[in-house]
């Protein structure tokens, strides 16, 4: 433990310190941090990018009375460690450790749960009212990245906050010109003119020359320098919003943060600071690779992140960005669309292959769901490539442009079921439920890497919206065929039949990333396997001929039980009007937390394991010893 970081157990100790104090701490903070995250994996980059901002935060402003809302969540670590959970890091995103991500029940400081993008200055603001009406002189301060800036909500938020008088509201933009991805977009343009404008670097480089022989006023240019951008700018976007503005500035600079939140932190209405950082700051590999370090796994600082040897299965994102070059090699008619996840989605061959068929919309899931419709109005196939958990920021277009269109979307939803250490907030665990109650869609859950390619071709010939969803991570290993061929829309597969007699007859229907856990849970139960595949439409005709020849049916989905697979078969046998033992299985109504993803699965009974002991507890009866085994190709 680092001299002065081991003193600091909350801002309080942090406020004690001098004001010269605070660089030291910084640099301790950031070497603790680095070595911390190697240990445990977790996001990096973004981390390094604001030690001095978390410094210069909670020691200006009287946290936790202050709010601090930071966007997006996973740049909080610093922060983390500053407000007493520095010990607790060594179990970071692990069952029953602490989040990566600002959890209101987690500690005080922690003024809104955050993970998504763009809702900081939103919540901030609902606080900064709040505080107004009851009469308390809090501030409530939202820091946002430059690509979250870039999300319609963060725009609304703004409109709204201009017109407020009297409210301490403070707006950081910590703009580091990166996302996951490197930012795109007009704003991001507008913002890297700001930086480089000519006028002033002109000025600035005259200023220096002249002033240089005199230290004095030499050193009041440099501190004057960290407003001049602001000023050399006849009226920013931001002022035209209504706030106040002060930039950009040093977002490393201690020297210039902390004076100038001081100074903010006297005025009233909405003020907005551009501070400038650099993802990755002060570790080099990450300065060099703000990506590959964003959200890295173990690793040894002093060697860097190495690529492991290959000859393992590929990850479902790899079958998916594969596929879409070999489909858009076959077909000039698709496109792709990705919400600011160009890496994470799979896309960086497809982009350099195809630049002119790839569009990054940046953080703005619900424009890129209505873009992708306007274009399968046209005639052209677009691919939406979307985590799971962020289509549901794109839900209202999904139903309103797309589906009742009946538009040739495709929805690739990766990291489909529980997605491990981010948790609650990124677990793609209601798709299956929200996407099969709208009309027109198609729904796919692939058993392996395989069937995603063949669903993933079947959805891009589909007259109409559909959707493969596919999960987090390497698939089983199974051969993958490099023919683009297309599976009968509606039908599933048997893939072991029980040799029981009547009466202990189960048949356990399985969705997607639960096949093979079933497959296993079913040789000791001597039960029937059905992968379904298809969750919309339903195979009407394997569910009944299951039904009539066995005397219970077990669903299982890593999905929420509510609404999802299993009370689509529910329904279903409603309408044929049958009547049976019906045990459905999958994710629990609450919020599973983060931690490793096969412990999470057999913490909620969906390893092979849970699904046996499950399925004995409730058909004990019926259960007889270990019969003939018919296997089903």
């Amino acid at each position: 433990m680092t001299e002065l970081l081991k003193t600091i157990d909350s801002p309080a100790d942090l406020r004690a310190l001098a004001p010269q104090q605070l660089p030291a701490l910084a640099e301790e903070l950031r070497a603790f941090l680095l070595e911390s995250v190697s240990r445990t994996g977790g996001h990096l980059s973004s981390n390094l990018g604001t030690v001095e901002l978390a410094v210069a935060l909670h020691y200006v402003f009287d946290t936790p009375g202050d709010r601090i809302v930071w966007d997006v969540g996973h740049q909080t670590y610093a922060h983390k460690i500053l407000t007493g959970r520095r010990e607790a890091m060594a179990a970071l995103r692990q069952i029953g450790g602490i989040s990566g991500f600002p959890r209101r029940d987690e500690s005080e400081y922690d003024a809104f749960g955050t993970a998504h993008s763009s809702t900081s200055i939103s919540a901030a603001l609902g606080m900064a009212i709040a505080a107004k009406q009851r009469g308390e002189p809090r501030h409530a301060i939202a820091v946002i990245g430059d690509s979250a800036m870039s999300g319609g909500m963060a725009f609304e938020a703004l409109n709204h906050a201009g017109v407020i008088e009297d409210i301490r509201l403070l707006v950081v933009l910590n703009d580091n010109d990166m996302s996951i991805s490197p930012a795109v977009g007009a704003l991001n343009r507008y913002l890297a003119r700001l930086m480089s404008g000519g006028f002033y670097a002109a000025a600035k480089n005259v200023g220096k020359q002249m002033l240089r022989p005199l230290p004095p006023l030499f050193e009041l240019a440099r501190k004057f320098e960290s407003h001049a951008k602001g000023m050399v700018v006849p009226a920013t976007l931001f002022e035209e919003f209504g706030f106040n503005y002060i930039g950009p500035i040093d977002g490393h600079d201690l020297a210039a943060l902390v004076p100038t939140l001081q100074n903010l932190r006297h005025l009233s209405g909405p003020q907005f600071l551009h501070v400038v950082t650099r993802k990755g700051q002060g570790y080099k590999l990450a300065e060099a690779d703000p990506v590959l370090y964003h959200g890295p796994g173990r690793f040894d600082p002093s060697v860097g992140i190495t690529k492991s040897a290959s000859g393992g299965a590929p990850t479902y994102t790899q079958v998916f960005g594969d596929w879409l070059c070999d489909i858009a090699a076959a077909d000039s008619r698709v496109v792709g669309i990705t919400p600011a996840m160009r890496e994470g989605s799979g896309m960086v061959r497809f982009e350099r292959e195809f630049p002119g068929r790839y569009f990054d919309v940046g953080i703005a899931e619900q424009h890129a769901v209505t873009l992708a419709a306007g274009m399968a109005c046209e005639g052209l196939r677009p691919v939406v490539a979307i985590y799971s958990t962020f289509l549901q920021r794109g839900y209202d277009q999904l139903i309103h442009d797309v589906a009742i269109q009946n538009l040739p979307v495709v929805f690739a939803l990766d990291r489909g079921g529980l997605v491990g250490a981010d948790g609650a907030t990124h677990h793609g665990v209601f798709d299956l439920s929200y996407l099969r109650c709208v009309p027109n869609m198609v729904v796919m859950a692939p058993a392996d890497e395989n069937e995603c390619r063949s669903m993933l071709t079947t959805a891009v010939r589909h007259d109409g919206p559909a959707a493969v969803r596919y999960p987090r991570g390497a698939g089983i290993g199974s051969t993958i065929e490099r023919d683009l061929h297309s599976l009968p829309i509606g039908k599933g597969e048997l893939r072991r039949e029980t040799g029981c007699p009547p009466g202990a007859r189960i048949a356990i229907l399985a969705f997607g990333t639960m096949v093979q856990p079933a497959l296993a849970a079913a040789g000791p139960l001597d039960a029937t396997v059905a992968n379904m595949r298809f969750v919309k439409p339903l195979d009407r005709e394997l569910i009944e001929r299951l039904a009539r020849s066995h005397d219970a049916l077990v669903t299982v989905e890593e999905n929420m039980v509510m609404g999802g697979a299993g009370s689509a078969c529910a329904e279903l046998l409603a309408e044929l009007g049958i009547e049976m033992p019906l045990l459905l299985l999958g994710l629990p109504d609450r919020f599973v937390d983060h931690g490793d993803t096969q412990q999470l699965l057999a913490s909620v009974g969906l390893d092979a394991a849970g699904i046996e002991r499950a399925i004995r507890g409730r058909f004990a009866g019926l259960l007889a010893p270990a019969r003939r085994v018919k296997s089903v190709a």
